[in-house]
């Protein structure tokens, strides 16, 4: 089984909400750093996407709350991969947060894919990253992600 990626984050002020608890959209943005810190660490830093016009796109999060998080606490987030289609165009990623004492504090699921940035469609990403991505430890739900077809995506006019 692949080695998890996690990080060390630390709740901050902006972090919380009115109830002193961290603050849905702060999940979402330790998500999105946590992506990027492993893209970085695995060749693919914003000057490599952006030499290659190319960029994650998220179409879809679903977080699941378990216990609060407080200022200052130290919050554990892992990356996993809990989907991805044949071709790597579309995948599903999940984090999950834990307090320091090990307790599972939230759990994030995000959808989405490489979006070429020229053409604005999705596309397969480069051999590095499917390669990548390949290393992240799956989830136990994991499954092949299958496109939608052209024609349950409606008519256009």
């Amino acid at each position: 089984m692949a080695e998890a990626f996690s990080k060390i984050f630390v709740a901050r002020w902006t972090d919380m909400d009115f109830n002193a608890h961290m603050r849905n959209t702060a999940y979402l943005d330790l998500a999105g750093d946590l992506r990027m810190m492993f893209f970085q660490e695995h060749g693919f830093g914003p000057s490599e996407f952006t030499k290659r016009h190319l960029g994650p796109v998220v179409q879809r999060d679903e977080l699941e709350y378990f216990r609060e998080v407080r200022l200052l606490e130290t919050v554990v987030a892992t990356l996993a991969l809990a989907g991805l289609s044949a071709d790597g165009s579309r995948f599903r990623i999940r984090n999950e947060f834990f307090r320091e004492d090990g307790e599972r504090v939230a759990r994030l699921t995000s959808t989405g894919g490489w979006m070429d940035l020229a053409s604005r469609r999705l596309t397969a990403p480069p051999d590095g990253l499917s390669a990548a991505l390949s290393r992240l430890p799956r989830t136990d739900d994991y499954e092949e992600i299958t496109p939608p077809s052209s024609s349950s995506r409606g008519a256009s006019s």
